[in-house]
């Protein structure tokens, strides 16, 4: 493909990503009108204080997130295929995630244990945060030491999935001697939820998730390179160590604090980045990055917009809808295009 076809491709995603937010602003337990939608996003005065109240406090951060969700699971999605040569692999292969699962396991399941003084956190979105992202934080720093010792990219990833297998251990441990009710809020949260955030907790999620793209703006190049070998990086004067570590602390940093602040999100990263390259046809991380986080925040925005059901009060958990409307997509387009472009 040329630059133009690009170009149309990423105007035409662009587009589809502000129509479809529009819409899922829109829906909701309370109907509200489009036209006053409209009105409200564009500062104009409610004929309803309280669909002011709606739009502004609970669905519009909601849309944001489900869009920085969706484009941070993709983007880190692609680079883990990317850095270990392995279409399988997803954001969570690091154990990053776990690790922040065990965070929250430890505050909801271990309150029990470690004293009543943690139940009165529980019910706090900052305190789910923090120890969530205390977890992820800790498998982060054992993952990178041990990148520093080994030199074979596989043993990383074979390390972080050791790393997954003692959390999701201690965490069976913890479930094992927690009440009911405690493994019922634990579950709930595992499910993933896009809602329930404050602007504060969406600006804190929008720094980081900045942060993490600005620092994976320097690997543009090594991540064209990892796909034919280290080696190959090598020949190419590549900072084979440098390059890796940065990786690993994008993709560490932009799942941990997606964990963090919408639980484990499952599907998105694993899928999307072959869907793009499907659709864009080009191994150019220059171009697949942003296309990756665009259509990731796209196909999370539908899925968000199904787990709605539209003129019902109930919401579906975010977690199964991704997995069953995405994962019949991926079979049907592979088995359509007969080639997966890497």
């Amino acid at each position: 493909m040329n630059q133009k076809t690009y170009t149309q491709q990423f105007i035409g995603l662009s587009i589809a990503l502000v129509v479809l937010m529009f819409f899922s602003i829109s829906l909701g337990s309370v109907s509200i009108p489009v036209s006053e939608i409209f009105d409200i996003l564009t500062g104009s005065s409610s004929s309803k204080q309280s669909w002011e109240l709606i739009v502004l406090n609970f669905r519009l951060p909601k849309a944001v997130t489900a869009i920085l969700v969706g484009s941070g699971l993709s983007i880190s999605g692609l680079l883990m295929q990317t850095l270990f040569r392995n279409p399988l692999a997803g954001p969570f292969v690091l154990g990053i995630s776990s690790g922040a699962s065990l965070g929250v396991a430890l505050l909801i399941l271990g309150s029990s244990i470690l004293g009543g003084v943690l139940t009165s956190l529980v019910i706090s979105n900052w305190a789910i945060a923090i120890a969530s992202s205390l977890g992820a934080a800790l498998v982060l720093f054992a993952v990178l030491l041990a990148a520093n010792k080994v030199r074979n990219t596989m043993s990383i990833l074979i390390i972080g999935l050791m790393f997954g297998t003692i959390t999701a251990a201690i965490i069976s441990v913890l479930t094992y001697f927690s009440s009911a009710q405690q493994i019922q809020q634990y579950v709930f949260w595992s499910f993933g939820s896009l809602g329930n955030l404050s602007w504060s907790e969406v600006s804190v999620f929008t720094i980081i998730f900045l942060a993490g793209v600005l620092a994976l703006l320097q690997v543009f190049k090594p991540l064209n390179a990892f796909l034919l070998g280290e080696n190959y990086a090598k020949s190419l004067g590549i900072n084979i160590v440098r390059s890796r570590n940065i990786i690993l602390l994008v993709t560490s940093l932009l799942t941990g604090v997606i964990t963090a602040f919408a639980g484990p999100i499952a599907f998105i990263g694993l899928a999307v980045p072959h869907i793009t390259k499907l659709i864009f046809k080009t191994s150019n991380h220059k171009i697949l990055v942003p296309a990756v986080g665009l259509l990731g925040a796209i196909i999370l925005l539908i899925c968000d917009m199904i787990a709605q059901l539209p003129m019902s009060e109930f919401t579906l958990p975010i977690n199964a809808v991704t997995s069953l409307f995405g994962a019949p997509v991926v079979i049907w387009l592979l088995i359509r295009k007969k080639k997966v472009y890497v």
